[in-house]
């Protein structure tokens, strides 16, 4: 009988590493492309999350986990994400592993990102601005820092100036309260909130920077206002989960400001050679939406390490 290898936060931290990670998701989407599907659950501002993904030849996965937006805005601050993500043998159906939800949610979050990043921002990034102080944060700062090593400055703005130098202590950074100059310094801009209406304004934006958009993951929310979406080449990391499904897009899209066709491509897009960052001037702009084929790389690669 088959015995799943239950599998904690503290072993992926142990094994898994930024620029291996990146490397197999880069790889994994070089495969058939995904089967996705989620199942939402509300409970008032929280809710329940299950997301199922397929891709022939690695397996497939389901991640269920409670979300709770506001957990991050407790004091200490707990991981808004919390659950587990089960693995599945592609060809006999066992169950390979039982994977500590919040740690992969994490992982994934940070390399999706980064991964988009290492496609699309200037490889000689300098300053890196993260705009938001939640529990993501930390872990960007590090990815980011690990994949281009020319960052040098670090800048973190939250609306509770508090939480950036809480933040900013932590990870050797710089907190600011001037959203607008900081954004006018950056190479890279990483938006992590919970806000619903924009935080981020096109007109602060320099040419070359590269935008990075991970909160906003209900119709009703969005980080960046429509300047910052016109003004850039504008990705995501698959379309599924964001054009029909998050406010980023859907909003300045049925108000048309945009087009979905402006979506110029996504991760499988871009990991068939489609074209990302022409020049060093170009604004580019990609939407995090998430997804269980991501987790289900991450979970894939981990395991690998792991020897299971």
């Amino acid at each position: 009988m088959n015995v799943p290898r239950l599998v904690s936060a503290e072993e992926l931290d142990a094994r898994l590493e930024w620029n291996g990670l990146l490397d197999a998701m880069e790889a994994g989407h070089r495969l058939p492309r995904a089967r996705i599907a989620d199942l939402h659950f509300p409970m008032g501002a929280n809710g329940l999350l299950n997301r199922a993904a397929w891709i022939e030849g690695m397996g497939s996965g389901l991640k269920t986990v409670s979300v709770y937006p506001d957990n991050e805005r407790r004091l200490p601050a707990l991981p808004t994400v919390q659950g587990v993500f089960v693995l599945f043998e592609d060809e006999t159906g066992a169950v390979r592993a039982v994977i500590d939800g919040a740690a992969l949610t994490r992982w994934k979050t940070a390399a999706d990102s980064v991964l988009g990043a290492r496609r699309l921002a200037r490889r000689d990034a300098h300053t890196l601005l993260l705009v938001g102080a939640g529990t993501i944060s930390r872990t960007l700062a590090t990815a980011y820092r690990a994949v281009f090593p020319s960052i040098g400055r670090l800048l973190i703005w939250n609306r509770t100036f508090a939480r950036a130098r809480d933040l900013a202590r932590q990870t050797g950074g710089e907190a600011i309260e001037d959203l607008a100059a900081a954004v006018g310094q950056a190479d890279i801009v990483s938006c992590a909130t919970i806000s619903s209406t924009p935080v981020l304004r096109g007109a602060w934006l320099r040419p070359g920077t590269h935008v990075d958009l991970i909160g906003a993951f209900k119709p009703s929310m969005r980080e960046a206002d429509d300047e910052v979406l016109q003004r850039g080449r504008l990705f995501v990391d698959a379309r599924e989960t964001t054009i029909d499904e998050i406010g980023e897009l859907m909003i300045p899209i049925a108000e048309r400001v945009i087009s979905a066709a402006d979506v110029l491509g996504d991760h499988y897009d871009l990991a068939a050679g489609c074209s990302g960052r022409t020049d060093r001037e170009q604004i580019t702009v990609f939407k995090n939406g998430g997804g269980a084929h991501l987790d289900l790389m991450t979970a894939h690669h981990a395991m690998n390490l792991l020897g299971n």
